[in-house]
């Protein structure tokens, strides 16, 4: 557990300084989240998974209030006037970076868990990100229908980044929304309970909050931070998903989800950066498992690069297609 701490709260406590202070602080988020993770996932061994899992829960819920705090102060920080152009745009890298990789991760690790406060307080991380219909989407859709074509946050083969996030994100959120609606009245209770309903008036209420205490400029950074965080979030579901399909069975159902239908990355750092997500297959097949105990399958695709490096490729189809479509190849016909 001292590993997922150091490596989730440090970046944060950086870009919560650099906010407050600019300058070198602000450098130092950035760094601490590109160059000094590049630098570790190439000179240290992935760790195994942890046997003996304790204290996860309690960094969730750290990281959850650390995100509530963090989100405003920077949103203050962007449209106030003690930062330069520069610090700036680094802050807004960093913070994107951050709300994107680890708050996202860990908000998927309490949307999953069990217990209702846990679950809400992943939910409200979400709606702070303006992207709440993730919560029921995620859960009740994308588990549901990995590496099918009714998965909407599953790419194909082929298909752009650019294409992909328009496509992914209007596909969950109808497909998260009618999921909701069906479970609804399957337990007898009336449309106004979806909630979606807390979702879009929760995103709503915030906007205008940041419009009404800080401004114009205040509630314009608020609404580009959060879409550039939504942005991390799809560029992860894109290169964890992409290509791999589970094949019809007779009568057209698919075959169950196995280790072969999401990519993975045995990377240190960034895998600690992001609770284990980057063990995507053991969560797939283990929905409800802490991330400490996630474990990497020996016979699970593994992605050539750390995982922020390929979303990165991504960003250029021509490379990203010549690196991923054979490797898609080479799994559709193992």
């Amino acid at each position: 557990m001292p590993l997922f701490a150091v490596a989730t709260l440090l970046p944060a406590a950086l870009i919560g300084i650099g906010a407050m202070m600019g300058g070198a602080w602000i450098a130092l988020a950035v760094i601490s989240l590109t160059i000094v993770v590049t630098i570790l996932d190439r000179a240290v061994p992935d760790a195994p998974a942890e046997s003996v899992v304790s204290n996860e829960t309690l960094l969730n819920i750290t990281l959850a209030i650390v995100h509530l705090a963090l989100l405003p102060l920077c949103v203050v920080a962007l449209s106030g006037d003690w930062l330069g152009t520069t610090e700036k745009v680094g802050l807004f890298f960093a913070a994107g970076l951050y709300f994107g990789q680890v708050s996202n991760a860990n908000a998927h690790e309490l949307i999953h868990r069990p217990q209702r406060g846990l679950h809400r307080l992943g939910m409200w991380v979400y709606i702070s990100l303006l992207f709440g219909h993730h919560t029921s989407a995620h859960v009740l859709v994308h588990h549901r229908h990995v590496a099918t074509r009714s998965d909407p946050n599953t790419s194909r083969k082929g298909e752009s980044l650019y294409r992909y996030i328009p496509r992914a994100w209007i596909g969950s959120f109808c497909a998260g929304y009618k999921a909701e609606a069906v479970r609804l009245g399957n337990i007898g209770r009336p449309a106004w309970r979806n909630p979606y309903v807390v979702y879009v008036g929760g995103a709503a209420a915030l906007i205008t909050l940041a419009f009404l205490l800080g401004g114009p400029a205040a509630g314009i950074a608020y609404i580009i931070l959060a879409a550039y965080t939504q942005i991390q979030l799809l560029m992860s579901d894109y290169v964890q998903h992409y290509g791999l399909e589970r094949p019809a069975r007779p009568g057209g159902k698919p075959v169950p989800v196995g280790h072969e239908h999401s990519w993975n990355s045995p990377h240190f750092l960034s895998s600690a950066l992001m609770l284990n997500a980057t063990r995507h297959s053991d969560h797939h097949a283990h929905p409800s498992r802490a991330y400490p105990a996630l474990s990497l399958p020996d016979d699970a695709p593994m992605l050539p690069k750390p995982l922020p490096l390929m979303a990165s490729i991504a960003l250029i189809p021509p490379l990203w297609r010549r690196m991923m479509d054979p490797l898609v190849d080479r799994w559709h016909h193992a």
